[in-house]
């Protein structure tokens, strides 16, 4: 299901990169969009995670350099049935977190240093664990590759802007129409896409990454401060590279643009009162840290 999700979303991602090809320069523009697609595609494939790492300034540690978060992901993996992915820390003050890679095999875990200094370690564990299960759940390859893309049109929708400033727009079948269509409705076109797989993809993370962790209610109480920081604090490298938004637990660019009618990500009341039900599910409802037995005491 996961695969076929993925070329999916490869398929309509490349169609709306084709369509905003032709709207600048017709036929020509088709055949120079089908081939930057399919480098774009093949090149994402390999290389998109270390991309969005490298567009958020991530650092690789180790257990030397960062034993606590290298210690919780350890357990989480083993925990998980996964491979020990690779940690990195970005250097933020808003409290986030995402996961990439084309594989469990090939995958890596972030997080900012505003999640280490404001969040418990319960709630560190739970944010980890819930970035592992979109490893598990093998949605980074999807993640990644929509990043990518979707910075790709918006890319092209630049393009097209700036052709049409200065009469490219004679050279497309729709001329300036066309240049306004491309500069307007193919960023939203792929932002519609990110939001079909995201928000599902959330819950279903959510979800596993509770039973990773063993404690739903450690997950909910995370996302509540994360939510709370993110309103107020702005994430400099997220608003650089927004097609990167989805990637996280929760919207970097919340302080901005929060419950947009695009917004990638489900609302953060609905995702805390599935966890408090879940916790409920497993007859240990109550505070943060109750829940099934946990490997964190």
């Amino acid at each position: 299901m996961n695969t076929l999700r993925t070329f999916a979303l490869l398929a309509a991602m490349t169609a709306i990169f084709l369509f905003a090809g032709f709207l600048v320069a017709g036929e020509l523009g088709v055949i120079i969009a089908f081939v930057l697609a399919l480098g774009i595609n093949l090149f994402s494939y390999w290389n998109s995670d270390k991309i969005v790492l490298r567009m958020h300034s991530a650092r690789e540690v180790d257990r030397r350099g960062a034993p606590e978060l290298y210690g919780i992901c350890e357990q989480l993996a083993q925990n998980a049935g996964l491979p020990m992915p690779k940690v990195y820390i970005i250097d933020q003050e808003q409290p986030n977190a995402f996961a990439t890679g084309r594989n469990p095999e090939n995958a890596a875990i972030a997080a900012t240093s505003g999640l280490l200094r404001r969040l418990s370690h319960e709630e560190i564990a739970a944010v980890m664990a819930h970035e592992l299960a979109h490893v598990k759940n093998r949605d980074t390859l999807t993640m990644t590759i929509t990043a990518t893309l979707a910075g790709a049109v918006s890319m092209i929708a630049n393009m097209a802007m700036f052709a049409g400033m200065f009469g490219g727009g004679n050279r497309n079948p729709l001329g300036l129409v066309g240049v306004l269509l491309v500069a307007i409705l193919a960023p939203l076109a792929a932002a519609m896409v990110q939001m079909a797989i995201s928000r599902t993809r959330e819950y279903e993370a959510d979800k596993l990454g509770a039973e990773i962790c063993g404690q739903p209610l450690w997950l909910a109480s995370a996302l509540q401060k994360i939510q709370s920081f993110a309103r107020r604090t702005e994430n400099e490298a997220a608003e650089r590279n927004p097609a990167t938004a989805h990637m996280f637990i929760i919207n970097p660019l919340s302080g901005k643009n929060y419950d947009n009618l695009f917004s990638t990500h489900p609302k953060t009341e609905e995702r805390i009162s599935r966890l408090q039900a879940l916790a409920q599910e497993w007859g240990r409802g109550g505070s943060v840290g109750a829940g099934r037995a946990s490997p964190w005491g």
